[in-house]
């Protein structure tokens, strides 16, 4: 009998441990792999492919330049555009210019998501505002940025609340529909999980549905600093005032106005400067760590 005991202890510890062993195996496949290129290999992928496309964009513009295709005045050469670049470098006008327009743009994105988020909770919540409130939304993120130029001038006047306003007519409905489409997609189980926790409106709007569909509110975001960037650097090359600063626009719009054909490239490039850098400061690493969180990184 003794024998017979240890033979039936030995069996269910066996079955324990392959049971243990197939837990194991199962958490094993869930998790995410964790692979990390090294740096030397992330540095190749990320800078070489666009810094070579930026030296042909510049072989381009100086065959083009030689070859008169245009005149100076309309064209002028890369040597040129980039010594007048580091003239306003050196100086300090780049980048009092630069924090001008930016400062704008970053406020004005800031109201433009305290006003958006209430309004894509409550188009994705109530099917009465969606169908009313929703095609305005479409209609207004397909309005061109600069046609709200004239009408806040007839607003506001030449005044700073005149250039905000424009910024937020191009954010606000990008970011409101891009978490009203975050929130689509959510599971109703997440909703179901909420109620029986106990949670009210509110509560699942914070804890349950936002966070859930913070990749689509992600794109929202993205585009809306897009329209954002857009409706401001039309405001600002069309109103020039002393009451609104010199901004990057109103560079711009110097070097029209002077036939300073190098001084208007520059302006150009560091509106481009200022576009990719936010991309990559603020929503890149934003979206890395979104991904990460969730599993969907990969091998990135």
């Amino acid at each position: 009998m003794p024998a017979l005991d240890d033979s039936v202890i030995t069996k269910e510890e066996v079955e324990r441990e392959d049971t243990a062993a197939v837990g194991a195996g199962l958490d094993a496949l869930e998790e995410p792999e964790r692979h990390r290129d090294p740096w030397w290999k992330r540095l190749g992928t990320s800078i070489v492919p666009p810094f070579l496309a930026l030296v042909l964009v510049l072989v381009i513009w100086e065959i083009v330049y030689l070859l008169g295709v245009k005149p100076e005045v309309m064209l002028p050469s890369p040597v040129a555009v980039f010594g007048e670049l580091g003239r306003l470098l050196e100086s300090g006008q780049a980048w009092q210019t630069i924090w001008t327009s930016l400062s704008r743009g970053l406020f004005g994105f800031a109201m433009a998501i305290v006003l958006a988020v209430p309004i894509g909770l409550a188009v994705a919540r109530f099917k009465w505002i969606r169908a009313s409130v929703g095609p305005l939304l479409s209609g207004l993120q397909s309005m061109p940025s600069v046609a709200w130029v004239p009408l806040a001038i007839l607003w506001f006047q030449i005044s700073p609340a005149m250039i905000y306003m424009v910024v937020l007519l191009g954010a606000v409905p990008s970011i409101a529909n891009g978490l009203t489409a975050g929130i689509d997609q959510v599971p109703p189980l997440y909703t179901r999980v909420g109620k029986v926790l106990g949670l009210g409106w509110w509560g699942q709007a914070r804890h349950v549905l936002i966070p859930a569909a913070l990749p689509g509110f992600l794109a929202g975001l993205r585009q809306g600093w897009a329209f954002s960037w857009r409706s401001l650097m039309a405001a600002e090359l069309i109103v020039t005032s002393s009451k609104l600063g010199f901004g990057l626009g109103q560079l711009m719009n110097q070097g029209r106005d002077l036939s300073d054909a190098p001084l208007l490239y520059a302006g150009l490039i560091l509106i481009f400067v200022v576009g990719v850098g936010v991309e990559l400061i603020m929503f890149r690493p934003l979206e890395r760590a979104i991904l990460e969180a969730r599993g969907l990184t990969g091998n990135r």
